[in-house]
């Protein structure tokens, strides 16, 4: 049996998403093959060993991980994960971590280097996959090179914000190339956490300023009236795409509170009202755009289709994507035939593949 670290909580505007997400791992964990340790990330960042109440608690009722009082827990080079027990130093054994943190300190290369700075196997995108699936600007870019259609933008830096003649250049420049309304979100954050419809020129910089609160980079994306659709994709070196979902947004759009406060955000059809021919190509650039990224482990990768035209445009890619009882990530996966539990189980598997074959390479010349 293989011991799992479950990291989860963080230093991040997404924290409250983590204790949903990762409450549902934990309850589809195969039991027979895995033994679940919880580490816990406060909003000040301490890393917390969590005790066999906070555990059972998750396995017995509904609702998200709590985070309770616990010895810290410290990550050192080539020495894994240690417990600070008493002011002594002892190994935590691991044999695998599952980091279930959404947005940035988790979501975004930061804790990937670190557990591979620790020789520690971790499901999900390698450093470089990771932060560049959390920079949606240096995403599009690369995406945009590998002649994948994508929702066009226009970048705002922090500071424009507060500069009327840069500010008046960005209005210009959204003007001539798609128009109000918009919208404005920070490029390095999730879960829409910071975004905004944007009115018109006179309301450009009300929406950068609060996404500019989230970040140090935005931005500025065109309405697009589509359908909002969303693949999965599982693998290492030879993914698959599942099945595209579609979101069907009540509130204005897609926002935080859609996707996990009101259980009535947002209507999920799985899977979506796309014609075969529609619902392949999707599949085929979300590889694509996988692949482009280095990605690894897992993503859910967000289209806009407009059905009428049959066109795909490809919005962002999420390398942690929402676990909880709501998420369309395990949605699609289920619908694709591949249950919760064996879907966990699978990314566990990928993850020491992946780790297994970093370890063949050589690091010394001699």
């Amino acid at each position: 049996m293989k011991r799992v670290v479950i990291l989860y909580g963080g230093k991040s505007g997404e924290h409250e998403v983590s204790l949903q997400s990762a409450a549902s791992i934990v309850r589809n964990l195969d039991p027979e093959l895995f033994e679940p340790v919880l580490v816990a990330i406060d909003k000040e960042g301490a890393w917390l060993l969590q005790g066999p109440g906070i555990l059972g608690r998750a396995r017995s009722a509904e609702g998200p991980l709590l985070i309770g009082a616990g010895p810290r827990v410290l990550v050192g080079p080539a020495t894994g994960l240690l417990v600070a027990d008493a002011g002594v130093l002892k190994p935590l054994p691991c044999d695998i971590v599952f980091p279930v943190l959404h947005g940035t300190f988790g979501e975004d290369g930061t804790i990937q280097g670190l557990l591979e700075v620790a020789g520690l196997p971790y499901v999900g995108a390698p450093v470089m996959g990771s932060a560049l699936g959390m920079d949606k600007e240096k995403a599009k870019r690369l995406w945009i090179a590998e002649g994948l259609p994508v929702v066009p933008f226009v970048l705002a830096r922090r500071g424009d914000e507060a500069k009327a003649p840069r500010l008046s250049e960005i209005a210009q420049e959204v003007e001539k190339r798609f128009g109000w309304p918009a919208f404005a979100k920070p490029a390095c954050a999730g879960s829409s956490v910071g975004a905004s419809s944007v009115r018109d020129a006179d309301d450009l910089g009300r929406a950068l300023r609060e996404a500019l609160e989230w970040d140090d980079k935005a931005l500025v994306e065109p309405f697009v009236k589509a359908s909002e659709i969303e693949c999965s994709v599982l693998g290492n070196g030879n993914p698959r795409a599942f099945p595209p979902g579609e979101i069907v947004p009540k509130h204005e759009f897609y926002d935080y509170e859609a996707k996990y406060i009101d259980p009535d955000g947002a209507a999920l059809i799985l899977p979506a009202r796309l014609d075969e021919g529609v619902a392949a190509r999707v599949r085929d650039i979300a590889l694509r755009a996988y692949r482009a990224l280095d990605l690894a482990g897992m993503a859910r990768v967000d289209f806009f289709v407009d059905t009428t035209k049959g066109e795909v445009l490809l919005n962002e890619v999420n390398t942690i994507p929402g676990f909880t009882s709501i998420s369309m990530y395990p949605k699609m996966c289920e619908t694709g035939g591949l249950a919760y539990p064996d879907l966990i189980t699978e990314l566990l598997e990928l993850a020491i593949e992946r780790h297994e074959g970093k370890s063949r390479l050589r690091y010394s010349f001699q």
